[in-house]
């Protein structure tokens, strides 16, 4: 369990994709890979999935991610974000070099996969 105190210098990833579009047969292929690691928003027409850490369960969560998104011609966006009260899950140290690389490359349209490391 993480105390209060660490949740305030904590953050999770957070990977969010672009649903295929609904009466698209990519929607029925998307939903059979999506549907067993990330959870639906209808109302964005998003697919989402959080992680405390890139072990190799992460990591096979975000391959699956991109993969998804690359077969069916959607994207994926990471973003770090605050630890939900309810996450019981490992979490990331806010100062870690990766959380300041997603929040000053997030959403500046970027093919997919591709982050400037420098």
């Amino acid at each position: 369990m993480t105390s209060q105190s660490s949740l305030e210098t904590a953050w999770i990833l957070e990977a969010t994709v672009q649903a295929a579009h609904g009466a698209d047969p990519h929607w029925r292929e998307q939903l059979k890979i999506l549907r067993p690691i990330a959870g639906y928003d209808p109302t964005a027409q998003t697919w989402r999935v959080r992680l405390g850490a890139l072990d190799l369960a992460g990591l096979h969560v975000l391959q699956a991610l991109f993969d998804a998104a690359h077969k069916h011609g959607t994207e994926v966006h990471l973003a770090p974000v605050a630890v939900p009260e309810s996450w019981a899950g490992p979490v990331f140290a806010r100062t870690a070099e990766m959380a300041t690389l997603l929040e000053t490359q997030a959403d500046q349209g970027r093919p997919l996969g591709q982050l400037r490391l420098a």
